[in-house]
């Protein structure tokens, strides 16, 4: 495969996910082309609100467009925005982990110490998994109001600073601060009754 775009392109893609995820599948390189012009931006984001630094980001999109390549068509996933973002978001982290303490990422490390005390890590019960706890999260966050909802999303999916957040939304800070508190506290007695030990 021929070596992938150092740049983030501007612009997007005027194909379907469903077109795309069929280049994949046939293996034709214009599917990377086409996801990078599509979401390599939002990718470039996740990326650096998680690692602070552009160059890491940018390297981080450049492997998460091969770490879909690589993943196409032996996982077909329903939601190709939700799949790439995902994995942009473990790539990042990946790379954050191996990072200095210098280089890390203010937002993200605080985002994540937010979560250790709702989301478990390997204390699952025996017969629920990792993408068991991803569905139940997903769920409760339907039931949340959109607000609600996108607040907690900004801040723990794309790693968004707090006044970023209040900046996006038009909200106060301590309004942000006051939504996740309490959104967190409301997600930790739903996955402890849906039998996830916190």
């Amino acid at each position: 495969m021929k070596g992938l775009s150092k740049k983030i392109k501007k612009g997007g893609s005027n194909i379907e996910d469903s077109r795309i995820i069929e280049l994949y599948s046939e293996r034709n390189e214009t599917a990377i082309k086409e996801t990078e012009q599509k979401y390599g931006r939002l990718c470039y984001s996740i990326a650096y609100n998680i690692l602070g630094n552009s160059e890491d980001a940018e390297e981080c999109v450049n492997d998460t467009l091969l770490s879909v390549w690589n993943k196409i068509p032996q996982t077909k996933p329903e939601n190709l925005k939700g799949f790439v973002c995902r994995i942009a978001g473990n790539t990042a982290l990946k790379r954050l982990e191996y990072n200095t303490a210098e280089k890390r990422s203010t937002n993200a490390a605080v985002s994540l110490t937010e979560l250790e005390e709702i989301v478990p890590d390997n204390r699952f019960p025996p017969d629920k998994t990792p993408e068991d706890v991803s569905k139940l999260i997903s769920a409760f966050l339907r039931r949340q109001k959109p607000e609600i909802r996108k607040v907690f999303i900004r801040r723990y999916w794309y790693f968004d600073s707090v006044s970023d957040i209040a900046a996006r939304f038009s909200f106060s800070e301590s309004k942000v601060k006051s939504m996740l508190f309490h959104t967190r506290n409301k997600l930790k007695k739903y996955l402890m009754k849906e039998g996830i030990d916190i």
